[in-house]
């Protein structure tokens, strides 16, 4: 999955360190593309030395490798270098700059989102302590938002019941879904499988979570079985593709980055989904 960069460690800890010429920029125009190059299906980011950055905010390190990232959409003097989504990444890309690259856009979508208070609409300012953006007029704090979603598996017999979006990304999924207010993750993953396909489920257990910083999310993947016949009903108005699948004709995304794909590829297979007790 796109946060498998062992031996690599991402460290997330909150420092107010200077910028150095060596240390990666990351640059975000406005719709929220990443300046970057692409050699061989790996990405190179900007440096403090190719970018005219008048402010910056140190985001995290990988390694002994530090990420920064522009503030304020800035020139840049590097040739080679073009902005793309983290979408377009992800269909090109799949080494640890890609978790890099996702792990920047969610904090440049937060801090991007978050410029005036919500109570008394000042100015934000970086907090000194911590990862925050603090009022100083009215003392608000606001911190990165990070929401809940879940990814189903749904088992019926030897089948799995695999979807498509109807809009968006266009390859083979799970019923996914974000947790509401007030609700366990377990009665998100009943409600979502229920509103999008009319299937009830039971047994649901976890399997295993994952950072998705390309929607500012948490992924908390969970395994569960059909109660009763497992007629699908699909919403088409969120899918336009709902079946059961039997084990080992199930197509595969184009890459492993996502808990979908890997939960999708565990079940294809005798041996993963024993050693994943399901």
């Amino acid at each position: 999955m796109i946060q498998d960069i062992y031996p690599s460690k991402l460290d997330n800890s909150f420092h107010l360190y200077d910028i150095k010429d060596d240390d990666n920029l990351l640059v975000f125009d406005n719709e929220g593309r990443v300046l970057v190059s692409i050699t061989d299906g790996r990405i190179h980011f900007t440096t403090a030395k190719d970018v005219n950055a008048t402010k910056t905010v140190y985001l995290f390190s990988v390694d002994d490798k530090r990420y920064f990232l522009a503030a304020e959409v800035c020139d840049h003097s590097k040739q080679g270098f073009s902005y793309h989504s983290v979408r377009e990444l992800r269909d090109t890309c799949a080494d640890k700059e890609m978790f890099a690259a996702f792990t920047a856009y969610h904090l440049w979508k937060w801090y991007s989102d978050n410029r005036y208070c919500g109570k008394c609409a000042s100015f934000l300012e970086f907090d000194q302590n911590e990862r925050a953006l603090v009022c100083k007029k009215c003392g608000n704090i606001i911190y990165p938002r990070i929401n809940p979603a879940v990814i189903v598996g749904v088992i019926k017999d030897e089948c799995l019941l695999v979807t498509r979006y109807r809009r968006g990304y266009g390859h083979n999924a799970l019923v996914a879904g974000f947790t509401e207010i007030g609700e366990t993750l377990e009665e998100t993953v009943a409600r979502e499988v229920l509103e999008e396909t009319g299937v009830h489920v039971k047994n649901i257990r976890y399997y295993k979570s994952q950072p998705w910083g390309m929607a500012q999310d948490i992924l908390v993947g969970f395994f569960c079985e059909a109660d009763g016949d497992g007629t699908i009903r699909m919403d088409e108005n969120e899918l336009k593709y709902a079946e059961w699948v039997r084990r080992g004709e199930i197509e595969m995304q184009p890459n492993n980055l996502s808990l979908t794909n890997e939960m999708m590829r565990v079940f294809n297979s005798d041996i993963e989904i024993t050693r994943a007790g399901l």
